[in-house]
C-alpha cells in the first residue's frame, strides 16, 4: 500500500512539473509577421474598360535595383483561391539549386473577374450560349495581353524576353487560340485539359499561324472522359503534323488523375520537360 502511495505521489509530481498551460507559451514578437511571397497589384484595362487584379510571385532575393532578370510565367485562373499558390509553389521548388529544374521565375496570376467571358471566342452552340450566357470575350482578353499585362510587367519587372503561359480547362482553350492566332506572344504553351469542346471542337479545324520561333508545346489531360480526352490528343496530332522544326512538343496522358487534380502533376512535368530539355 505505502509502495502505491509513493508512486502515485512520484507521478503526480511528474504530472504537474511537465504540463504547460496557455500562459506558458510566448512568442518572440509583440505581433506576428505577415507572410509573402510576392505582391498584388491592380490595374487600370482600358480594354477590358476594368480594373484587375494581378498576383506576382518573385524569385527569393529579387529586387528592383539588381541587374538580374526573370522569365515570365503568366498564370490563367490566377487568383489567391485559385491556381496562384500551389503554382508558385512549384516555381519555387523547382528553381531551388538542388533542384535545378526551373530557372527562377516571376509568376504573373491573372486574377478572374469572369473567365467564362475571357477564356472563350463566339460560339454558335445553343448549349453553349444556354450555360455561357456571357461568352466570348477571348480576342478582347487577348488583345488585354499582348498591348497591356505585358509591356506593364516589362517595365514593373526585371524580365527576360522568355515568357510561359499556363493554362487549365478553359484556360487551356485560351492558350490554345492564343497558340494559334498570336503565337508571338509566348516562347512556351502549357496547355492542361483544355475544354477544346467548346463551339463543336471548332478550334481544332482552325489553321493556326505559321511562326519561325523556338516554341516548346505541351499538353496534358488526365482521365476526363472520351471527348476530353479525344479532343486534347487531337490538338498534339494536329500540332505534330504541322512540320515546324522550331517546335518542341510533348504530350502526357494522366491516367490516374481527373479534371480536378490534373494540373498539379502535370504542371511539374511540363516544367521539367521544357526548361529540363533547354539546360542539355
Amino acid at each position: 500500500m505505502k509502495l502505491f502511495q509513493i508512486t502515485l505521489l512520484l507521478l503526480t509530481l511528474t504530472i504537474s512539473c511537465t504540463k504547460t498551460t496557455k500562459e506558458d507559451v510566448k512568442t518572440t514578437n509583440k505581433s506576428a509577421i505577415p507572410l509573402s511571397i510576392g505582391e498584388s497589384i491592380e490595374i487600370k484595362s482600358d480594354i477590358l474598360n476594368e480594373h484587375r487584379l494581378l498576383n506576382i510571385y518573385l524569385p527569393n532575393g529579387y529586387t528592383k535595383d539588381s541587374k538580374k532578370k526573370y522569365p515570365v510565367i503568366y498564370l490563367l485562373d490566377g487568383s489567391k483561391d485559385e491556381d496562384f499558390i500551389h503554382i508558385s509553389g512549384i516555381v519555387q521548388f523547382g528553381s531551388f539549386s538542388w533542384i535545378n529544374m526551373i530557372p527562377e521565375s516571376i509568376v504573373v496570376g491573372i486574377s478572374n473577374i469572369d473567365r467564362k467571358r475571357d477564356f472563350t471566342y463566339p460560339t454558335k452552340n445553343e448549349k453553349d450560349l444556354e450555360d455561357f450566357p456571357t461568352a466570348g470575350g477571348s480576342e478582347k482578353f487577348i488583345q488585354f495581353i499582348a498591348e497591356e499585362l505585358q509591356p506593364f510587367i516589362d517595365e514593373k519587372y526585371q524580365t527576360t524576353a522568355t515568357k510561359t503561359i499556363l493554362g487549365q480547362s478553359l484556360g487551356g482553350l485560351l492558350a490554345t487560340e492564343v497558340l494559334f492566332k498570336k503565337p508571338e506572344l509566348f516562347n512556351n504553351y502549357i496547355i492542361i485539359s483544355p475544354s477544346l469542346w467548346w463551339d463543336d471542337e471548332s478550334l481544332l479545324t482552325y489553321a493556326p499561324k505559321n511562326y519561325s520561333t523556338n516554341k516548346s508545346v505541351y499538353i496534358a489531360v488526365g482521365n476526363e472522359g472520351k471527348t476530353m480526352e479525344r479532343t486534347a490528343k487531337g490538338l498534339h496530332t494536329k500540332l505534330s503534323t504541322i512540320n515546324n522544326e522550331n517546335t518542341s512538343l510533348f504530350f502526357n496522358y494522366l491516367e490516374d488523375k481527373n479534371h480536378g487534380d490534373a494540373l498539379h502533376l502535370a504542371t511539374y512535368d511540363a516544367f521539367e520537360k521544357i526548361f529540363k530539355r533547354k539546360e542539355k
